[in-house]
């Protein structure tokens, strides 16, 4: 059997440069999905791969070990994980496997996995490496290979389900990743007239990095926007679970403000529950009191967010990083997203006015300091020995949050990057200084990065 690294089963996928992520060793990952669907009486996964170069090898790996398990494979070739989460669950009794490095650099591929609904992350995810290792994945016959596709189905579902009340002008920047297949089909049918930039796939990313919550990525879509007065600008990551937007004014709007303009529109129709990762702004709680909603703080992590979304029965949850999923399509999805907020455009909100209304506080951007060393060790260590004098609690959900009466500050483990993850909010620069120093203490002697005033 090939080497199994450790390092490629991160908290919620499996991801890492593919001279470790081989399609060897995706052949023994499709061995040990197919042995675990097996146990669960599962007979169906859903199967699709995103624009990288080494897309497509890994999954014909990966189907041929599903095959030898006795799984029937329903192939979707080239897509985004929005479309192969529509394909689980509306094929596959909600099970499927993604193949994406989603963000990641060019040279880094990664393995999604659901089976009947549920992420595989966690100790899930390990116990699958476990079973690699000890080489429990019995052969069995009966596993087939299908072509599947499930486009025009997608695309009628969102158009029924989320009508636009007049036709806009939008621009959407794809980042030369796989939603670029889709999304201009999509939003067209929508009734948009749809401008576009780098829709074409190429996993070479020749144009800018497929990350939308890069302020420096979002460039060409700003200008693109304010150029063609647009009603407003769109961008994807390279799978499609991630949403940046920009206003027709050219401001990026932050993905907690997103989440607060969409449990606005969410909370107007029905009172009900929120949920916000623990990177986001105190506003998100602050606001949605103000809407007469509840609102709770969780890990990060899409597949947290998605399990806690089943279990309270939130009417959204969303994260800084721009993964959003709803109560009526219950997955990170960030076409839908997308069309949520064209939604609210259409029926003559000014997101610009909108922001305005909400509380205004002072931040740094996500501060990230390289690690050696074991990151969850780290801030376990630091949890221990640290003290942030002017707190008024500690929350240890995931890393430390450290609330104070003026803001809070992020001590975090990353679940993807050997870094340690930094962020602070205040209700003023002074506030903010404050907290950096109780920060900086804390994770000392490690250096804390500058802010930019």
């Amino acid at each position: 059997m090939t080497s199994i690294p450790s390092s490629l089963f991160k908290a919620y996928d499996i991801r890492g440069q593919i001279h470790l992520l081989t399609p060897d060793f995706a052949y023994w990952v499709g061995r040990a999905c197919g042995a675990v669907a097996s146990e669960q009486g599962i007979v169906k996964i859903a199967l699709g791969f995103d624009g990288r170069l080494s897309s497509p090898a890994l999954a014909m790996a990966l189907a041929k070990g599903l095959v030898e398990a006795g799984i029937s494979v329903l192939d979707l070739g080239l897509s985004c994980t929005p479309l192969l989460y529509y394909a689980a669950r509306h094929q596959a009794a909600g099970s499927g496997i993604m193949i994406t490095g989603s963000h990641n650099p060019p040279d880094y591929n990664g393995i999604k996995i659901m089976l009947a609904g549920v992420t595989i992350a966690g100790d899930a995810l390990q116990a699958l490496r476990q079973r690699m290792i000890a080489q429990q994945l019995p052969l069995q016959d009966g596993g087939s290979i299908q072509m599947l596709d499930v486009v025009a189905d997608y695309v009628v579902a969102l158009e029924q389900q989320l009508p636009l009340a007049k036709p806009l002008k939008i621009v959407i920047d794809c980042g030369n990743g796989s939603p670029g297949a889709l999304a201009p089909t999509l939003y067209r049918q929508l009734s948009c007239e749809v401008i576009e930039l780098y829709c074409e796939v190429d996993g070479r990313f020749p144009n800018h990095h497929p990350d939308p919550q890069v302020a420096e990525n979002l460039l060409e879509l700003q200008a693109t926007v304010l150029a063609e007065h647009a009603d407003v600008g769109l961008a994807f990551d390279g799978d499609g679970d991630r949403l940046g937007v920009v206003t027709r004014t050219g401001k990026i709007i932050p993905g907690d403000q997103l989440l607060m303009l969409f449990a606005t529109a969410e909370l107007a129709k029905q009172a009900g529950h929120v949920l916000f990762d623990i990177k986001s702004s105190r506003a998100v709680a602050q606001w949605v009191s103000q809407l007469g909603g509840s609102s709770e703080a969780i890990p990060t992590g899409h597949s947290h967010m998605k399990r806690r979304l089943r279990e309270t029965g939130a009417v959204v949850a969303g994260e800084l990083s721009g993964h959003f999923a709803f109560a009526a399509w219950q997955v990170d999805d960030a076409l839908y997203a997308g069309a949520k907020l064209l939604q609210q455009i259409a029926a003559g909100v000014d997101l610009d006015a909108e922001l305005a209304r909400f509380p205004i506080s002072v931040s740094s951007p996500e501060l990230q300091v390289p690690l050696t060393g074991s990151g969850h060790a780290l801030v376990d260590e630091i949890r221990q020995r640290a003290t942030f004098p002017s707190a008024n609690q500690v929350l240890c959900i995931d890393g430390l949050r450290i609330e104070y009466t003026d803001g809070f500050g992020l001590i975090r483990a990353s679940n993807t990057t050997p870094v340690l993850t930094l962020r602070i909010e205040a209700d003023n620069m002074h506030a903010l200084q404050r907290i950096r120093q109780e920060l900086a203490n804390a994770i000392a002697p490690l250096p804390f990065p500058e802010i930019e005033e």
